[in-house]
């Protein structure tokens, strides 16, 4: 990595271990963001705006440019915002995870960042293919957290965006007892058990998953257009993305 002509803005962990739903085996997802020197600007050839590696025993890693990263954010990917809200850090540039949240605050539509949740949900119901059937259990988590996010979201009226982990999530969310205690044990249950196997949706977490699933399938909004505060949106990361450029 260090043989890259980049700087690293900052670098986390992401995945089940920064979710909250751990395992004993779990691979450590490190993510990061770099920006790289003007120079490599001045070129006809722009470079890769992702950085990838081998995936060597337990550690994945892997990073986005910078300018790649708020092109997303703008466009409602949630995924730059939970990497900068991580509670896991292993490497950040003084400063830039909270200039870079501050700026997200401006930037970003929770609008947008609920469709992007809702997409996840959709793609692991998919997978899944029935509420009453048998599972892999260790992949149910792919599908909690997307619809307790947008549950949180929903309380706040889209307003704002959900915290990464999932138990504080479920914290700060209104879901039945029930469903929140057996979701809760599925955590505790995984963070010792290195295979979960497979089995049917315990009873209270499908009801919730199902109804969820299917309140926000059937009521959704899409985010308003708004020409205007997306060119201001627009202008505000531009600024950001060159103050921070010239500070390399």
């Amino acid at each position: 990595m260090r043989s890259q002509p980049v700087k690293i803005l900052f670098a986390i962990e992401s995945g089940s271990r920064a979710w909250g739903f751990p395992s004993p085996d779990s691979d450590y997802d490190c993510r990061f963001v770099y920006i790289r020197p003007v120079t490599d600007h001045l070129v006809l050839q722009q470079a890769r705006d992702v950085i990838e590696f081998p995936i060597e025993g337990e550690i994945d890693a892997g990073g986005w440019d910078l300018r790649k990263a708020l092109l997303l954010a703008l466009g409602g990917n949630a995924v730059i915002v939970e990497w900068a809200k991580s509670p896991i850090v292993y490497e950040e540039v003084s400063g830039f995870r909270q200039r870079l949240l501050d700026l997200l605050a401006e930037i970003v539509d929770p609008a947008k960042v609920s469709h992007h949740y809702l997409g996840l949900a959709r793609s692991h119901v998919a997978k899944i293919g029935s509420f009453s059937g048998e599972v892999k259990l260790k992949k149910l988590f792919y599908l909690i957290r997307p619809l307790v996010a947008l549950d949180w979201m929903e309380q706040r009226g889209f307003a704002s965006l959900p915290p990464m982990n999932l138990g504080e999530c479920l914290d700060q969310t209104e879901i039945p007892a029930q469903a929140s205690d057996e979701i809760r044990g599925l955590i505790e249950r995984k963070s010792r058990t290195r295979e979960m196997g497979s089995g049917l949706i315990p009873t209270a977490i499908a009801r919730y998953l199902e109804a969820r699933y299917g309140h926000h399938e059937m009521n959704l909004v899409g985010p308003v257009r708004d020409k205007a505060g997306q060119a201001r949106k627009h202008a505000l990361a531009t600024e950001f993305y060159r103050r921070e450029a010239e500070l390399q």
